[in-house]
Parts: structure tokens; C-alpha cells; sequence
């Protein structure tokens, strides 16, 4: 009986134990003029958020909310999401195919981004290929774009809701390093 109870516990703070992908399906609708429809976007101003971890998502989401993660453009939308409303979303875009982006990686970069990647042991946390788990983001073929404002907003100290692990990484890095990386995240698929 405690097995059971124990079993019910846990799978109420699942993101999944209670999402409903055709209701996220719905309410990934205000979203697709930023991240597209199945959460692949036309411009790197916006993350790829297909193929994402639900876990990240409804966390990155609920960060947004609660003001721990600051971007302008999401604050109206978040306001008015519920956690049921977070969890589906989260289910729904994680359950999309991420698609190949249009971006041409300069060999050299990608090699000298690859380098950096092994001495700063980024695949500690994002995995091999960076495919992300749980909490941590799959950055493999997130646009350039993207990845450069990341980098940057965790090395200016003004994206900080990341326990602190990318803020220190970012302290370490150099903005040549930061063109590298990107060459050779968004080289990953």
C-alpha cells in the first residue's frame, strides 16, 4: 500500500503524469507566431523548443512566470497560464520533431567550438550530442542566433535561473569562444 501511495505521489509532480497533448496542441496556438506551430521557428530570434525536454519546458515556463527568467515578449502570455496550461504545453512541444535549421558552419569554428565544448565539459550536463535531460536543455541544432544571446544573457549575469552551473561556465568563456560554440551547437542535430 505504500508502494502504491508513494507511486501516486511521485507521478503527481511528473510534468507528464497529468498533460494532455491535444490540449496543448490547443494552447501552443499563442505560440506559434514566435516558435511555429510545431515549435520549430522560421527566424533564430526564437529557441526551438520541438524535441525539447517537458521537464525544461514547463520549468523554463514556470521561471517566466514567477520572474525568474526575464524576456518581454513572454511575460503577457505566461501571466495568464495555469500549471495545467504549462504542462501541456511542455508535453505537446516535446513531442515534436525538432527540423534541420538553415545555418552553414565554418568548419574551422566548429572544430575550435567542439574544443572548447570538451574543456569546459558542456556534454557533463547536456550529454553527448547535447540532447539535454531533464532539466537541462537539448541545444544540439538550436539556431545561432539563439545560442549566442544565451551565452551571452548567462555571461552579462542577466539570465541567472540556472542554479548557477552556465553562469559559471559563461565566466570562462570568451566572446570568440562564444562564435565557436555557436558554430558547433548549431552544427549538432
Amino acid at each position: 500500500m505504500k508502494r502504491i501511495l508513494a507511486l501516486g505521489v511521485l507521478l503527481a509532480f511528473l510534468p507528464g503524469a497529468h498533460a494532455d497533448l491535444a490540449a496543448g496542441k490547443r494552447k501552443a496556438e499563442a505560440c506559434a507566431a514566435c516558435h511555429g506551430a510545431d515549435g520549430n521557428p522560421a527566424t533564430g530570434q526564437f529557441p526551438v523548443l520541438a524535441g525539447q525536454t517537458a521537464r525544461y519546458l514547463y520549468l523554463q515556463l514556470k521561471d517566466f512566470k514567477e520572474g525568474r527568467r526575464s524576456e518581454p515578449t513572454m511575460a503577457p502570455i505566461v501571466a495568464k497560464l495555469s500549471t495545467k496550461d504549462m504542462l501541456d504545453l511542455a508535453e505537446y512541444f516535446a513531442a515534436q520533431k525538432p527540423k534541420p535549421i538553415a545555418f552553414r558552419p565554418d568548419a574551422a569554428r566548429v572544430a575550435r567550438g567542439k574544443k572548447k565544448a570538451d574543456e569546459v565539459l558542456c556534454t557533463m550536463c547536456h550529454l553527448g550530442g547535447f540532447s539535454g535531460q531533464n532539466e537541462i536543455p537539448r541545444v544540439a541544432g538550436q539556431h545561432p542566433e539563439y545560442v549566442i544571446k544565451q551565452l551571452k544573457a548567462f555571461k552579462a549575469r542577466t539570465r541567472t535561473n540556472d542554479a548557477g552551473s552556465m553562469t559559471s561556465v559563461a565566466q570562462t568563456i570568451t566572446e570568440q569562444d562564444i562564435e565557436d560554440l555557436e558554430h558547433y551547437i548549431s552544427s549538432l542535430e
